[in-house]
Parts: structure tokens; sequence; C-alpha cells
């Protein structure tokens, strides 16, 4: 049996530093539920949580069965977003839009997914189970930074990436992305990693 090390993998970047630097990330498959309002009070995001990670880990189990791979399953990134991004602030998150995922391995490919999903929905009944989706997501080229601590502190660390994006001659595109390294239910807030990536366009001339 081989043991895919999915945070080892160069390309998945699940590795940042306090520094802004620019990464290129590769196309990778991801278990998706959408949802929208605040994520501290909506449930539909604690729905949503609560329906990726026992659907990651049936994914888990088939692709083990099927190819003898074995892997960790990954932690729980979000795409966050408005409908008008000029209103997009802390102070006014029943606004925000979300997709929280998990990222999986190519080798899910070789499983049939959609049947896996559909008998651990039945299965298990999550409570998102009629929203979840897989999806390959393509950021390619992108803006990364660590921010440690609790996400009400995040804006400091989101305006220095963007300082370092404009820097850099290039612009912001596509989706605000997060990355939870840290367990938030056993680990105390100011010991928080999350790494925030922002895509980029290229380089202005």
């Amino acid at each position: 049996m081989a043991s895919i090390d999915l945070k080892r993998e160069p390309r998945l970047h699940y590795r940042a530093t306090t520094t802004p630097a620019l990464v290129t990330v590769q196309p990778r498959p991801f278990l998706m539920v959408d949802g929208e309002g605040d994520p501290n009070t909506a449930p539909a995001y604690r729905e949503a949580v609560e329906t990726l990670y026992p659907l990651a880990y049936a994914l888990r189990a088939a692709v083990k069965a099927a190819t003898g791979d074995a892997y960790t399953v990954l932690p729980l990134e979000g795409l966050w977003w408005a409908d008008d991004m000029s209103r997009f602030s802390v102070d006014a998150k029943d606004e925000w839009r979300w997709t929280l995922m998990i990222g999986l391995p190519d080798a899910v490919e070789q499983v049939d997914a959609a049947e896996v999903l559909a008998r651990a929905v039945a299965a298990k009944r999550p409570p998102a189970g009629d929203r979840v989706r897989l999806e390959r997501l393509d950021e390619g080229d992108a803006a990364q930074v660590l921010h440690r601590g609790p996400f009400a502190t995040e804006p400091a660390t989101v305006e220095r990436l963007h300082a370092f994006i404009a820097a850099e001659g290039r612009a912001l595109r596509g989706l605000h992305h997060e990355i939870y390294l840290s367990d938030a239910r056993r680990v105390d807030p100011q010991r928080w990693r999350t790494i925030i990536r922002q895509p980029v366009t290229a380089r202005s001339r």
C-alpha cells in the first residue's frame, strides 16, 4: 500500500510563511458545499462542515479500496465573496457567500465518486448532502501568506497580501481563498494558522 501525502506535494501549497509569496497552484479536485451568511451563526455553515468530513472519509475509503493508496484527509478550506464586492467586509458577514471544501487526490478519479457520495449520503444522512458536489478547481497564479491568530485579526494580513500583489505588478482575480490548518475546536485562537490565498493576474507590463 502506498501513502499519498497531499500536504507534501508542492503544487498543493499547504505550506506558507508570514511573508507573502507568489505560487502557481495546479488544478485539483475538491469536495464542495456552497452557502451564505455569517459563518459564526449561519446553520448552513455548520451543516456544510458536518457534511464535508464524513463524505471526504467515504471517498478516502473508496480510493484505498480501489487503488491500495491511502492518504490523510486534508484540512477545511473556504472561498469567500459577496454579490457586491465593494461591501465585502468583516462588518457585513450576513452578506457573505462562500464555498467550503476539502481537497482530494487525483486518484479520486479512479473511483465512481458520484456513486460513492450517493451511497454515503444515503447511509450517513449529512445535513447538506443534497448540496455537495465534486469539482475541479484551477486557480493558477496566486499570492498567499500565513496568518497567525484569530479570524478577527485577518484584515491586516489581507491588506498586507494585497499590497504585495500590487507591488508585484499584479491584480486580484477570482475568489479570496482560506486554508484552515488549525482545528478551531481544539486550538487556542491565538495559535490558529490560516493560509490566505488570492489568485492574481499576470504581471502588468
